[in-house]
């Protein structure tokens, strides 16, 4: 087995240490929503419906910046797992996020949100491929 190195090596590394940062950063974003997202201003769940626009924004500049869908799915992916992992209830009954209207607009279209942005980097070129 031969050893990478050079600068293909150095350009592989980089690469996947991006999409690392890409995933984790989507996991913090779906840790810091699952803890507030319902900070409501009014009747009208404030945080939830920043969240879901924070996700896609993430995933559309994920993807234009990495040039391919992958730079969408890594956030997206790291969002959804740790949403759905902190919406489910533990052994004692306890929830972080409850089945409350704030608590839907973040999980639903939260999901909407990173499946959109993973989408729309597949209909289209998120920025010009050098020729």
């Amino acid at each position: 087995m031969e050893v990478t190195t050079g600068r293909k090596g150095t350009r592989l590394l980089v690469t996947g240490a991006i999409y690392g940062v890409l995933f984790l950063l989507g996991v913090m974003q779906g840790l810091i929503g699952s803890f507030q997202y319902s900070r409501m201003a009014g009747s009208v769940p404030v945080a939830a419906i920043v969240s879901c626009v924070v996700i896609l924004a993430t995933c559309l500049l994920g993807a234009w910046a990495m040039h391919s869908v992958s730079g969408a799915l890594a956030p997206a992916a790291g969002w959804i797992i740790a949403s759905v992992v902190l919406s489910m209830p533990v052994s004692n009954g306890s929830v972080i996020i409850t089945d409350s209207a704030a608590g839907k607009w973040y999980l639903y279209g939260g999901t909407v949100c990173a499946v959109t942005g993973v989408a729309v980097s597949f209909g289209g070129r998120i920025r010009a491929q050098p020729r």
